[in-house]
C-alpha cells in the first residue's frame, strides 16, 4: 500500500509540472512598462530556474482600501422582467465633445404632418411587445427571457433593420409605407398603457445620403419641444469608430402634432400625437442608434461606482452601500462623500446635504447632472475638499433602475410613478422611495440637513430652473428660499433661469419629494429641472445641452452650494441684502422677480461686482472654461414662424426683463394669536357666494387689501360667526344633496326641465290631478279646524325661511344629525314652479308666490353653482 501510494504521489507531481510548464509555454507572461496604480502589485521574483517570473502580490483589502471595511464595490448585472427578451451584446457608446453649440432647428411653418397610416397601408418589419400572462410584475432574472426570437420580419427583403431589445430600449413596432418613409410605434411604460414618450432604437441595412422619413405616431404629451427647435440625437458606430464622434443632433423637417384620433364612436381612447422628421445617414450598412436623449443605463452607473470604489484617493473620502433591492431585485446604492476625522481630535457636526437622480427613467439628464456633482465632489480641488470638510453629501444616483433597464419613460414596473409615492407606507411596493425617506429622517434626527434636491428633466421646457416651496412659517423666512437659486442663475446665466422658478406648492404635487421633505422640515427642498432641449439665454440662446453641458451644471452647482452656505460675515450680508431686495421687488412664489447683485457691496462703503460677491474660482482638475458671471437674463427676441404650437410656448417662456417696476407687496402686519388663527382659512365661505346674494348682510366677500380692516372691527365678530354657521350648514346640506344625488331623501335632484316621453307625461298628468284632489281635501281640512289665513300663511313664511335666524344647535336633532333645510332647492320645488292651480280663486295668489320663489330659486341656482365650482375644485 505504502508504494502504491508514493507511485500516485508521483504522477500527480509530475501532472502539475507538466501543466506549469505547458501554461508557461502558452502563455509566457510578458514585462510590462505601465505606471498605472495596479501596476506597482505587480512584482519580479526569481525562480529556482532563474527565468523571470511575475505574479501578483497577494494583499488583503485593508491594504487596497484603507477606509473601507468592506470589500470594494460589487457589480450585478441587471435584472429584467423573465418576459422580456434582451440580446447578450451589451450596448456602449463613446462620449465627445460636440466641436460647437449645435443650434436649433427652425421651424418654417411649412413642415409635412402625416397622419398615421398603420398596417393596412404599410407592412410590419419589426414588433416587439413582451407579454406575461398577468398584467403586473412577478418574477425577473438576469438576461429575461432565454428564448430570444428573429426581430426582423422580412430578412431576404431590402428593408431597415430595427431594434430595442437592449438596455433602456424603447420601440415596439416599425411599419414600412414605402422605402424611405416608415411609421413608428412606441411601447408603453410596463404594465400600464400611457407614457409613450422615450424613444431609443438601432436601425441597420441604411444607405448613405437616401433621405428617409420617421413618424412615431403614439406619443403621450400633447406639447413637446420638437415644435420649438429641439432635435433627436443620432449616433453612428461608424462615426464613432472612424472618427470618434459620438452622439449628434439630426433632423430635419422637424413637426409635433395632434392625431385627432379621438372620435365620437370612441370617446375613451386615449388621444396621440405624432413626431415626424427626416434624416440622412453618413454612411451605408452603418448601424446608427435614435434616441430622444443622452442614454444613461444602470449598466453605466455601476461601471462609474465601481470606477469610483476602486479610486486609490477618491475612495477614502467616498464610500458606496446598499440601500435596498428594487422589485426586480436590481440595487439601488447610496454614496457618502465626506472627509474623514483627524485621529486625535474629536468629530466635527456636519449636516448632511441629500441628492437623488432618475426616480423618472426618461429623464436622462439628470443622471448626467448628478455624475458632474459626484466628479467634484470627489475631486482634489480645493473648493471640493472644503464642501467635504463642511458637510456629509448622501447621494442616491438612481431611485428607479427597474424603469431605466426596461426602457420606461416614467414608472417603475409598480405602475405607479415613484414622484407621487413619497407618502407611502407601503415598502414592499416602492422600497428606493421608502428607504430614502427613512434614511432622511434618520439624518434629521442625527445631524440635520440642510439641503435636498431630486434632478430630474422637462421635456416641455426651455433652460434649467428649480421648483422649490413657499416659506410659510414665519415672516423672519420669508424668500429665503428664492437666495439659492438666485445665485445659481447668477453663476450660470446662460443655461439657469429664475425668471421661470415656481415655489408655489400645488396640491397635485404634495406625494413629490420636494414637498414632503418640505414637509419633513427640510426648508431648503428643491427640484432642479433641465430642459431636454436646450437653453434660450445670452450667447447660448437657440442651442442645444450637451453631455458637458449638464456636467458643468453638476459642478457649478456644487459651487453655488459652497457660496450659499459660506460663513464670511461680507457673504452673510449679501444673502441678507437679496431678500431685502426681492421683498423690494415685490418677489412672489408664482413670479419671482430677477435682480442685480452687482447694485450691492460685500460691505459698506465698497462696490464689488456680482461674480465677486457670488461666484468664486474655478479649481477644476479639467481645463474646463467656466463662463464669467453676466447680468440678469436678457430678453430675447423669437423668430418668425408659422407654427401656432410653438408660438403659444414661445410667449410663456420669454424671460421677463428685469428693468420693468413691480409695485411691491404690502407690508406684513405682526397680529395677534386669536387675530392669525382668524385669518388663517385660505378660501372663505363668501368667496363661493355671489355678492348680490348677500346684500342684506353686513359686510361683503373680503379681498386681501381689506383684511386688516376686517380684524379692527372686532365687534361684529360675533355677528359673523353667527352667519358662518349658518352658511355652512346650508353648504353642508347641499354638499351631500350633490354628492349622493338626493333632494329631500325620497327624490332625484332635478337641475331644470326634461324632455319628456308621451308615457311620461301622460303621468304627470295624472299626478296634477292627484295633487289637485289633495288641495281640496286640504283645504277642507283646515276650514273644519276652524285655522284662519293667517296663520296658515305665518305658517309657510316660517317654513320658507328655512335656517334664517337659526344657529347651528337649533339645525341638529336629537339623533345628532343636520335637519333638511326646506329653503334649499330639490325636486320637488322645482316641479311646484310649473304646477296650476285648479281653482280660479287662487290662480292670482300662486302667481304671486310663483314669482317670490322664482326669484329665491334664480339666486339659490347661482349659489349651487358656486358650491359645485368649489367642489370640483376641491377635488
Amino acid at each position: 500500500m505504502d508504494l502504491e501510494s508514493e507511485n500516485n504521489g508521483c504522477t500527480n507531481q509530475e501532472s502539475e509540472t507538466s501543466v506549469q510548464t505547458l501554461q508557461a509555454t502558452l502563455f509566457p507572461l510578458k514585462p510590462t512598462n505601465s505606471t498605472s496604480y495596479f501596476a506597482n502589485f505587480i512584482i519580479k521574483t526569481n525562480g529556482e530556474d532563474e527565468d523571470l517570473r511575475f505574479k501578483i502580490r497577494e494583499s488583503p483589502s485593508k491594504e487596497w482600501f484603507p477606509n473601507n471595511k468592506e470589500v470594494p464595490f460589487d457589480v450585478q448585472p441587471p435584472r429584467w422582467p423573465t418576459e422580456c427578451q434582451v440580446l447578450e451584446e451589451r450596448v456602449k457608446h463613446i462620449i465627445d465633445s460636440p466641436p460647437s453649440y449645435e443650434p436649433y432647428y427652425v421651424p418654417t411653418g411649412n413642415e409635412c404632418q402625416p397622419k398615421p397610416s398603420g398596417e393596412e397601408c404599410g407592412k410590419v418589419v419589426f414588433q416587439y411587445t413582451p407579454l406575461s400572462a398577468v398584467n403586473y410584475f412577478s418574477r425577473s432574472s438576469v438576461g429575461g427571457n432565454k428564448f430570444i426570437l428573429p426581430s426582423n420580419l422580412y430578412p431576404d427583403e431590402d428593408t431597415l433593420k430595427f431594434e430595442s431589445r437592449f438596455e433602456s430600449g424603447n420601440l415596439a413596432k416599425a411599419i414600412m409605407i414605402t422605402p424611405n418613409y416608415y411609421e413608428l410605434q412606441l411601447r408603453s411604460d410596463f404594465y400600464t398603457n400611457r407614457h409613450m414618450q422615450w424613444f431609443y432604437f438601432k436601425v441597420s441595412n441604411v444607405k448613405k445620403g437616401f433621405l428617409y422619413r420617421f413618424s412615431i405616431t403614439n406619443c403621450s404629451k400633447e406639447n413637446s419641444l420638437y415644435n420649438e427647435g429641439m432635435k433627436p440625437l443620432m449616433y453612428s458606430k461608424k462615426d464613432s469608430q472612424l472618427h470618434c464622434i459620438g452622439w449628434r443632433r439630426c433632423g430635419q423637417n422637424i413637426s409635433y402634432f395632434c392625431n385627432d384620433n379621438v372620435t365620437v364612436d370612441d370617446p375613451d381612447q386615449q388621444m396621440t400625437y405624432t413626431l415626424t422628421f427626416t434624416v440622412k445617414f453618413p454612411h451605408d450598412d452603418d448601424e446608427v442608434y435614435l434616441a430622444q436623449s443622452y442614454p444613461y443605463t444602470y449598466s453605466d452607473l455601476q461601471d462609474y461606482l465601481l470606477d469610483l470604489s476602486t479610486h486609490p484617493v477618491k475612495s477614502t473620502f467616498t464610500t458606496i452601500r446598499l440601500l435596498c433591492k428594487t422589485l426586480a431585485g436590481n440595487n439601488v446604492q447610496y454614496v457618502t462623500i465626506t472627509s474623514s476625522s483627524v485621529p486625535g481630535e474629536p468629530p466635527k457636526k456636519k449636516r448632511a446635504i441629500v441628492i437623488s437622480a432618475r426616480v423618472h427613467p426618461g429623464e436622462t439628464p439628470s443622471s448626467w447632472i448628478m455624475k458632474g456633482i459626484m466628479d467634484f465632489l470627489s475631486s482634489d480641488c480645493s473648493s471640493a475638499k472644503e464642501l467635504r470638510d463642511k458637510f456629509i453629501f448622501k447621494i442616491v444616483p438612481m431611485l428607479n433602475p427597474d424603469g431605466v433597464i426596461v426602457g420606461n419613460n416614467r414608472c417603475s414596473l409598480s405602475a405607479k410613478d415613484l414622484n407621487r409615492q413619497y407618502r407611502t407606507v407601503i415598502r414592499d411596493a416602492y422600497p428606493s422611495i421608502w428607504y430614502t425617506k427613512l434614511m432622511i429622517r434618520r439624518l434629521l434626527e442625527e445631524c440635520g440637513v440642510a439641503m435636498y434636491c431630486d434632478l430630474h428633466a422637462h421635456s416641455r421646457k426651455h433652460n434649467i430652473f428649480i421648483y422649490g416651496c413657499e416659506n410659510r412659517r414665519g415672516s423672519e423666512k420669508k424668500l429665503h428660499e428664492q437666495v439659492f437659486p438666485l445665485m445659481l442663475h447668477k453663476n450660470a446665466a446662460d443655461k439657469f433661469c429664475f425668471e421661470s422658478c415656481k415655489f408655489k406648492i400645488q396640491k397635485n404635487k404634495e406625494g413629490t419629494g420636494r414637498v414632503v421633505m418640505w414637509m419633513m422640515g427640510i426648508a431648503n427642498s428643491y427640484t432642479l429641472e433641465t430642459s431636454l432641449a436646450g437653453s434660450t439665454l445670452g450667447a447660448r440662446a437657440d442651442t442645444h445641452f450637451s453631455i458637458q453641458d449638464f456636467e458643468q451644471m453638476g459642478k457649478t452647482f456644487c459651487q453655488t452650494l459652497l457660496d450659499f452656505y459660506d460663513e464670511d460675515p461680507k457673504k452673510e450680508k449679501l444673502r441678507v441684502k437679496i431678500v431685502e431686495r426681492l421683498t423690494k421687488e415685490g418677489s412672489n412664489a408664482e413670479e419671482p422677480m430677477n435682480i442685480k447683485l452687482s447694485d450691492y457691496s460685500s460691505d459698506d462703503g465698497d462696490t464689488s461686482n456680482s461674480s465677486d460677491e457670488v461666484g468664486r474660482d474655478y479649481d477644476y482638475e479639467e481645463d474646463v472654461q467656466l463662463p464669467t458671471v453676466p447680468p440678469c437674463s436678457p430678453v430675447v427676441p423669437l423668430k418668425k414662424s408659422r407654427s401656432k404650437t410653438s408660438r403659444k410656448t414661445r410667449q410663456q417662456n420669454i424671460p421677463r426683463s428685469p428693468t420693468v417696476p413691480r409695485k411691491p407687496l404690502p407690508p406684513i402686519q405682526k397680529y395677534s394669536e386669536n387675530e392669525i388663527s382668524r385669518t388663517k382659512r385660505s378660501i372663505s365661505v363668501f368667496d363661493l357666494i355671489p355678492t348680490e346674494a348677500l346684500k342684506n348682510h353686513i359686510f361683503t366677500t373680503p379681498s386681501r387689501n381689506r383684511i386688516q380692516q376686517t380684524i379692527k372691527h372686532g365687534k361684529k365678530n360675533n355677528e359673523i360667526d353667527k352667519q358662518l354657521t349658518e352658511v355652512q350648514a346650508k353648504l353642508f346640506t347641499l354638499k351631500n344633496k350633490l354628492w349622493f344625488g338626493v333632494g329631500n331623501g325620497d327624490t332625484t335632484l332635478s337641475w331644470g326641465r326634461r324632455s319628456l316621453t308621451d308615457n311620461q307625461k301622460k303621468s304627470n298628468k295624472d299626478s296634477k290631478k292627484s295633487t289637485t284632489c289633495k288641495k281640496y281635501q286640504r283645504n277642507n281640512e283646515r276650514k273644519s279646524s276652524g285655522t284662519s289665513k293667517k296663520d296658515i300663511e305665518e305658517n309657510s313664511k316660517s317654513s320658507e325661511i328655512g335656517f334664517k335666524g337659526k344657529t347651528l344647535v337649533n339645525l341638529v336633532d336629537p339623533k345628532g344629525r343636520l335637519r333638511k333645510s326646506k329653503s334649499l332647492p330639490d325636486a320637488s320645488s322645482f316641479e311646484n314652479i310649473h304646477r296650476t292651480s285648479a281653482s280660479a280663486d287662487e290662480e292670482k295668489t300662486d302667481a304671486k308666490k310663483k314669482k317670490k320663489k322664482n326669484m329665491k330659486l334664480v339666486k339659490k341656482v347661482k349659489v349651487i353653482n358656486n358650491v359645485k365650482n368649489f367642489i370640483r375644485k376641491a377635488d
